[in-house]
């Protein structure tokens, strides 16, 4: 199995899983992001604006705001910069919501909250192919606490992806918390393949 193929696998899951449990879901992926935040006390968080068919954790980004400061991706060519949240929020690219641009340098954060389409045996990530992600973290002035967040549990024990490929420390999915561990050790299918709508 290829990366590519992968991905389109998981791009389908997400597309045709069912919209009658996504408020259910949503709030199980909210409730277990809100718990490791409480739990790590991070003071610099970098989070996702979600689009409709990404796990919704809006009320989680901004309940944040009282006790950490929150950054969101700004499109900068090929890559994204981060620019604090802070509204009004304007539809750019790919359906993306984006604050308005700072002109200030941001390059340190506790912690990055990102999402995924797949996640591969060594807990790199899967995301819609356009590398924005993969460019981004090396800017940063040090590897912040990644966690990555799935609206349908899609993974592999396969290892599919490239060395430049973010890797998580978490994958919070509707079902459950993941370390790196739990995805390689646990295969529950002869492909090593798993996703739950």
């Amino acid at each position: 199995m290829t990366k590519s193929d992968f991905r389109a696998y998981c791009l389908d899951r997400m597309k045709y899983s069912s919209k009658y449990s996504k408020n259910y879901r949503d709030a199980r992926v909210r409730s277990s992001l809100s718990a490791i935040l409480k739990k790590i006390k991070a003071k610099r968080i970098l989070a996702f604006w979600p689009m409709g068919f990404e796990a919704d954790i809006r009320q989680t980004i901004l309940s944040s705001r009282h006790t950490a400061k929150v950054y969101l991706p700004f499109m900068d060519g090929v890559s994204f910069k981060m620019v604090p949240l802070r509204y009004p929020l304007e539809r750019k690219a790919f359906g993306i919501y984006e604050p308005r641009d700072s002109y200030r340098k941001y390059n340190l954060i506790d912690v990055a909250i990102v999402p995924v389409v797949g996640v591969d045996g060594s807990l790199r990530r899967i995301g819609f192919g356009k590398g924005m992600y993969d460019r981004f973290f090396p800017t940063l002035k040090t590897k912040p606490f990644t966690i990555f967040i799935q609206s349908c549990e899609c993974l592999t024990t396969q290892n599919v992806c490239d060395d430049y490929d973010v890797q998580g420390d978490l994958l919070i999915t509707p079902r459950r918390v993941y370390s790196p561990e739990d995805i390689y050790v646990k295969r529950t299918t002869r492909r090593g393949r798993r996703c739950y709508p």
